[in-house]
């Protein structure tokens, strides 16, 4: 199976092609600029592999949350390809991949996955890895005020992602000694996303090109303030 998977929804851009569970990846820290790498990594990708946007089986997508802007930059590229040749779609939760992520840099089962999601607010979603390693989100991704983040009452956690580099402070102190290690740099990888989907798509996950939406979780994520009267 071929599988073509992006994420722009944080600072982080990148792009990975999963052939028959062998994958490679294109990965930059790039604030704003993600709509100038995407399609770049992916042409890059498709022409080391041989290949044609065609020829691809399945995609997968950051399906947020994260930054507005930048999850409608995946979502739309996707779409865009899965349309044009009719491919299936899995999207993937960021915070899952975020907390993937983190699993497979420290070799930790259970993590607090935060993004800042600005407005003083985290995207938040506790995953633990269960015996067949798969990565099972714990209650339910949230948008919420630091001081409100629901904190498990129990359990040794990792931390992870830019919401704890932000709110570290006050969401830590719910966790006492139960934090046992934090990576407040983490950002979700296309990577970790092609190996969440591949489970996914084995497991009846895909959606078609015009179900792969995003989700923003904060239903004002396009609100403005209103200017005083």
């Amino acid at each position: 199976m071929k599988l073509l998977a992006l994420d722009t929804s944080t600072e982080a851009c990148s792009a990975a092609l999963s052939i028959d569970g062998e994958i490679k990846q294109h990965y930059q820290v790039a604030p704003r600029e993600h709509t100038h790498l995407i399609l770049g990594m992916i042409e890059s990708l498709l022409q080391d592999a041989g290949l044609k946007s065609s020829d691809i089986d399945v995609m997968a997508f950051g399906r947020g949350p994260g930054s507005f802007m930048g999850v409608r930059v995946a979502a739309g590229v996707v779409q865009g390809i899965a349309f044009a040749h009719s491919i299936p779609v899995v999207p993937v939760s960021t915070l899952a991949a975020m907390a993937s992520v983190a699993m497979q840099e420290t070799g930790q089962t259970q993590v607090l996955a935060a993004i800042d999601a600005r407005m003083k607010e985290v995207y938040w979603g506790a995953y633990c890895q269960d015996e067949a390693g798969q990565i099972v989100l714990q209650g339910e991704e949230c948008v919420v005020a630091p001081e409100q983040a629901p904190v498990p009452a129990q359990g040794e956690w990792l931390t992870a992602g830019t919401g704890w580099a932000s709110y570290g402070a006050i969401m830590r102190s719910a966790l006492g000694e139960r934090c046992v290690g934090s990576l407040p740099d983490c950002f979700p990888s296309a990577e970790a996303i092609a190996r969440l989907a591949i489970s996914a798509y084995q497991n009846g996950g895909a959606v078609t090109a015009a179900e792969a939406v995003p989700v923003y979780l904060r239903d004002n994520v396009a609100s403005k303030p209103k200017s005083a009267l």
